[in-house]
């Protein structure tokens, strides 16, 4: 891929002169006038397909190339049938698969890109982590990135829906269960030493109303299953 890049990186050196450096906090007009600004655009989309995402909370120099060099970006990714988006509102630049490949089947998956689907318990965890972020910027406003929340606060609510095992410390072990795997989603950050987590903005555009709507249907689903069961257990176990 790397000879790609320097394929890229080389026809757009003639065009140079039309694009406008992105702020005097990145680079000065002479270092963006060499060719220094083609290999951090080249180290940009690089980190882009490594991480899928770049925040400009933690990386605001690549969150800069991501917002003024997008058109470049995409035309990098363009081959792979893959584009950048922005959230400029709350500071995002993450990859997607491009939106007309999507068109082709429910069926397709990108040869690049593993689907990986999440259970019962983890999309009711971002469903109640995602109402958080939203009461959050309703709060503070949209681009607010301070969304932290305890897990005090999680816990009952997911206990609510899948019912506590009878055991504060198995429920407790549950939630960090669910909170570490979300975090390699990068959904979340590390659960700090004062039992904290902030929610990270990616988790606006994980989740929709419709995908709660199923979630709530196929949890629905899940706990009459549970009741039935139950049910039976408790008339086979009955006296005659």
């Amino acid at each position: 891929m790397s000879n790609f890049f320097d394929q890229l990186s080389a026809s757009q050196q003639s065009n140079k002169e039309q694009i406008s450096p992105p702020s005097e906090d990145i680079a000065t007009q002479a270092e963006y006038n060499t060719p220094l600004y083609d290999s951090q655009i080249k180290a940009t989309t690089q980190e882009l397909l490594k991480f899928g995402l770049i925040e400009a909370q933690h990386k605001p120099k690549r969150y800069q190339i991501c917002l003024h060099y997008q058109t470049q970006i995409n035309t990098i990714l363009d081959p792979l049938d893959l584009q950048i988006h922005i959230d400029d509102t709350r500071g995002l630049a993450f990859i997607a698969i491009a939106s007309h490949e999507q068109e082709h089947s429910d069926d397709w998956q990108h040869p690049l890109v593993r689907r990986q689907r999440m259970n019962l318990e983890q999309s009711l965890m971002v469903a109640i982590l995602r109402q958080h972020f939203l009461a959050h910027e309703q709060d503070s406003g949209t681009g607010d990135l301070k969304a932290i929340v305890h897990l005090d606060d999680l816990l009952p609510q997911l206990n609510q829906f899948l019912e506590a095992t009878g055991s504060d410390e198995r429920d407790n072990k549950r939630l960090r269960n669910l909170l570490e795997q979300l975090r390699t989603y990068a959904l979340v950050s590390e659960i700090d030493d004062n039992d904290k987590i902030t929610i990270r903005p990616l988790i606006a555009h994980l989740n929709n109303p419709e995908h709660l709507q199923s979630l709530i249907a196929e949890l629905k689903k899940h706990r009459l299953a549970q009741q039935n069961s139950s049910a039976t257990q408790n008339k086979d176990t009955q006296p005659q």
